[in-house]
């Protein structure tokens, strides 16, 4: 039943196909083990029925990898009928408020949610519709949804074009916000050539 609240199995849970955050098992995540193993999981994941069986989680992938180290086989879940706009909007807003994401995360999240929100732009809702009855566009609606500049985010979706090594340096702070963005205009093979001269 859509919105039930289950125990799943973790082996029947599979994490969403384009999420865009790192799962890491650093000292969060073993606190996150510890507390899990002292008092459970004190808010269910949300994940939805995959075609074939099985279930794709769209909020709670932390909390099954803390599951696992805990030694848990299973966990309180959330189960929803979502399409893939709206388990990728989701996806991003359960994780948006987190204060240690990387950059890379916070590009690709930006991007998940705008492109989701582009697409159910043909399906506007009221209060995304101007007094002068125009319809605003994702960006903005987004922006104003985050608290950020629209500039901000499409800034932070160039981060997107980097080649990986070069965006492993800005989540490592070895490249800067400001040249990270200005490197992402360069070609990638433009972008490899650099990445020699740096090595």
């Amino acid at each position: 039943t859509d919105g039930e609240l289950v125990a799943l199995a973790l082996k029947e849970l599979y994490p969403f196909s384009r999420h865009p955050y790192k799962v890491r098992d650093d000292d969060a995540m073993r606190d996150m083990a510890e507390s899990v193993k002292q008092y459970g999981v004190l808010s269910p994941a949300i994940a939805r029925p995959m075609p074939d069986g099985g279930y794709e989680l769209v909020s709670g992938h932390r909390r099954k990898r803390a599951c696992e180290l805990a030694g848990l086989d299973a966990m309180p879940v959330i189960v929803r009928e979502l399409d893939d706009d709206a388990a990728a909007i989701l996806v991003v807003d359960s994780n948006l408020q987190r204060e240690d994401l990387l950059p890379s995360e916070r590009a690709f999240a930006y991007k998940l949610k705008l492109d989701a929100m582009k697409r159910q732009t043909g399906r506007p809702s009221k209060e995304n519709v101007s007094q002068v009855g125009t319809q605003k566009r994702s960006d903005q609606v987004m922006a104003e949804e985050l608290g950020e500049s629209r500039n901000q985010i499409q800034r932070y979706i160039r981060l997107t074009e980097l080649i990986p090594p070069l965006l492993d340096m800005v989540d490592e702070r070895k490249i800067a916000f400001n040249p990270a963005y200005e490197l992402s205009f360069l070609t990638k093979d433009e972008q490899n050539l650099l990445l020699d001269a740096m090595y």
